[in-house]
């Protein structure tokens, strides 16, 4: 039986940085140095969230020389997809009333 990822999707993207470091990983592979100049933090800092991240099976990182190269993997992130979609009947339902409540009170208006 294998064991469960230390993190979660959910706990890996509930960070700002750690979500940041996916949007730039989406773009393309990169090294640690490159990630770590987009952050105004250390390098060991951006490598916890990026371990992170990689116990949540979002990211992999390989040895390519004296680097470390970064890959997204967004299958997890599904997970994350599916559990929205429920709630997105909620958010129709909403916009919906809200539709309808400008649309009478602009024509309750305009009489």
């Amino acid at each position: 039986m294998a064991a469960a990822p230390k993190h979660d999707v959910f706990q890996a993207v509930a960070d700002p940085t750690r979500r940041e470091l996916l949007k730039l990983l989406a773009q393309n592979d990169r090294a640690l140095h490159e990630l770590t100049e987009h952050f105004d933090m250390t390098r060991t800092a951006v490598s916890k969230h990026l371990r992170i991240l990689s116990e949540a099976n979002l990211v992999s990182g390989r040895k390519s020389g004296r680097n470390k190269i970064y890959q997204l993997h967004p299958e997890p992130l599904k997970e994350v997809k599916d559990w929205l979609a429920y709630y997105e009947k909620f958010w129709e339902n909403k916009l919906s009333m809200l539709k309808h409540y400008v649309e009478n009170d602009e024509s309750d208006s305009n009489s």
